[in-house]
């Protein structure tokens, strides 16, 4: 019998992706500032991979406090271009400025998963990803966005690679399930391992 998880999460596309693996999930966001877990972390030399778990393991550990015996999945994505780390855009305008930094450069997609009960960590994995993205003309960006709108706004890249966001990349290493998000196929061999679901 395929225990009940709860995602630390409210991504409707993070909850889809475990629902079509058969995953029975119930979505229960984490009550966590992270622009403020994340603020004594900068300059300190922690590195983007950390961050996300960081922010994972606060998301997982909290709804788990709160929800006795349940077995909780946090996760966090971080993106990251050298030393830099992005972060979802405000507002248009930081979409194309997002856009104009990771014009012909590649970055790192590093996405975390935490398991936790009763507030305790059970596992944790940071999935990395490097996407190159191809030189883009400023008035392509423009006429871009105006297209895709407030989509752009939903991801630290500025881009959604599972829609017409593939068409600013010319090279992505990776597995898919990391680069949107959820590195799902370390979370099903641990959920397996843990007797949470059918294996």
């Amino acid at each position: 019998m395929a225990e009940k998880i709860i995602l630390a999460s409210g991504s409707p596309f993070r909850k889809a992706l475990l629902v079509n693996a058969g995953v029975p999930v119930d979505a229960v966001p984490a009550e966590v500032d992270e622009r403020a877990l994340e603020a004594p972390l900068q300059g300190s030399g922690i590195s983007p991979e950390d961050v996300a778990l960081v922010l994972a393991e606060a998301k997982a550990t909290e709804v788990s406090e709160r929800m006795p015996g349940a077995l909780v999945l946090g996760c966090d994505q971080t993106l990251s271009l050298g030393d830099e780390v992005f972060h979802k855009p405000a507002d248009m305008e930081a979409a194309r400025r997002h856009l104009l930094a990771l014009s012909g450069k590649t970055h790192q997609l590093n996405s975390a998963v935490v398991l936790a009960r009763d507030g305790a960590v059970l596992w944790r994995h940071v999935g990395v990803a490097s996407l190159t993205m191809r030189k883009l003309d400023p008035a392509f960006i423009g006429r871009h966005l105006a297209r895709v709108g407030a989509k752009a706004l939903s991801s630290v890249g500025a881009y959604q690679i599972e829609g017409e966001g593939i068409q600013l990349f010319e090279r992505v290493e990776g597995d898919y399930f990391t680069i949107v998000g959820l590195p799902l196929l370390p979370v099903l061999a641990k959920l397996r391992e843990l007797g949470a679901i059918d294996g």
